[in-house]
């Protein structure tokens, strides 16, 4: 079961763009998505919100979801974050089973 955590860093005068820039530039980014169990780290800007960033975070399951909170990358994070003081909103969702978004197929274009 893979665990999806979205957050949503708000700043100020387009801080959050520029964590996600910095984050990105440094290499922070490109650590993360090579974590043993990641599955998805991308960045998302809300139309609406400019002061809003929309980190969505993905992991294979919680073990993995775990190691990377207690990995070297997580104290680049926060420094980061603190930096732009940035505030967070998280929503956590776990997958269930592989099938269960069969029965959405017919509402899906692709």
């Amino acid at each position: 079961m893979a665990v999806t955590i979205n957050i949503y860093y708000t700043g100020t005068n387009g801080s959050a763009r520029r964590f996600a820039e910095e984050m990105t530039a440094s290499g922070v980014v490109a650590a993360i998505r090579s974590e043993e169990g990641n599955l998805r780290y991308e960045y998302f800007f809300p139309m609406e919100d400019p002061e809003t960033l929309l980190l969505i975070d993905s992991w294979r399951d919680q073990e993995a979801l775990d190691g990377h909170h207690v990995s070297t990358v997580m104290a680049r994070i926060a420094k980061l974050r603190d930096k732009d003081d940035l505030h967070m909103r998280v929503e956590r969702y776990v997958s269930d089973r592989a099938d269960s978004a069969a029965g959405d197929e017919k509402f899906i274009r692709k």
